[in-house]
């Protein structure tokens, strides 16, 4: 699996769904506020990338609507149809 670092984090990319993942824009959007999160996704709609983080279910600050096991809820009901997306993992 690919690894990238962004502001001495560390990331695997595990699913780069229609070749979504794009460094620059990724670090582009990258906040502190992402530190905290087990998993960061990106969708692309409209041809805006978008972050939104998630928690592994054994983490004790999950909750319903970050919860990774809700990713793909997420994805087919909170980003556009058939959108390229990208999932990266904390390591």
């Amino acid at each position: 699996m690919k690894t990238i670092e962004v502001e001495d984090k560390k990331y695997e990319i595990i699913k780069d769904y229609k070749n979504a993942f794009d460094k620059e824009e990724f670090i582009s959007h990258y906040t502190d506020y992402f530190y905290d999160y087990d998993y960061v996704v990106g969708d692309i709609a409209y041809g805006k990338l978008r972050l939104k983080g998630f928690y592994d279910s054994k983490n004790k600050k999950v909750k319903k609507i970050n919860n990774y096991n809700d990713v793909d809820k997420y994805i087919e009901n909170d980003c556009a149809v058939d959108c390229k997306y990208f999932i990266l993992k904390k390591i």
